[in-house]
């Protein structure tokens, strides 16, 4: 019986060390597709994973749900100065804000619990290249709101952008862009559902 289970052992180790380990691209670091992302479970279970984050006041935690560094770079160099600082020092550090005031408003006083997303598909749009200083097209919705229960009362706020990238929506502006300040603000919150939209931006 021993002889058996050592053989089993020796058997799993060199399966194990014959299996390489599967490596994870960085979606960033491969090429735009042009398909449009789903409206579906997928965009609910992104906005639902920054709202966990949201409620834990955990930027870094959030960007994973944000549009990836390597992406950002193929759509902006040529067409930007420096992209790599406008991505840390402009977008990254007012999205850290934004989570922050977003985590103040929905979680500060009083906890507020998740309903749903609610997203207008036709207000979504292809971004051509050329537009908007991008080199890369991509698909481009504005204003989806995400839906809250704080005690009596049904309360809203908007992501201000989501943009594709490989058939994926990403959070590129939390916040409203432009903003009148450099602080973290709320993009359009609202008692009451509210309404996604409108259509436009970039």
């Amino acid at each position: 019986m021993r002889r058996r289970v050592v053989a089993v052992f020796a058997l799993l180790l060199v399966v194990s060390l014959a299996s390489p380990a599967v490596a994870t691209t960085p979606p960033g670091s491969l090429l735009q597709t042009n398909v449009e992302p789903s409206f579906g479970a997928p965009l609910t279970q992104s906005m639902r994973q920054l709202v966990v984050v949201i409620a834990d006041d955990s930027a870094p935690l959030a960007l994973r749900e944000f549009f990836p560094e390597g992406a950002y770079q193929q759509m902006k160099t040529g067409a930007i100065p420096y992209p790599a600082s406008d991505y840390k020092g402009r977008l990254v550090a007012f999205f850290r804000l934004d989570v922050a005031a977003y985590h103040a408003k929905l979680f500060g006083a009083q906890n507020a619990t998740f309903l749903r997303v609610d997203a207008n598909a036709h207000v979504a749009q292809w971004i051509p290249i050329g537009g908007c200083e991008n080199k890369i097209g991509y698909w481009h919705v504005p204003g989806v709101r995400l839906v809250f229960q704080r005690g009596h009362q049904v309360v809203s706020v908007a992501v201000a952008s989501l943009i594709s990238w490989r058939g994926v929506w990403y959070v590129v502006h939390l916040g409203p862009n432009p903003r009148p300040t450099n602080a973290g603000t709320l993009n359009n919150y609202r008692v009451g559902p509210g309404t996604p939209g409108p259509a436009g931006g970039c």
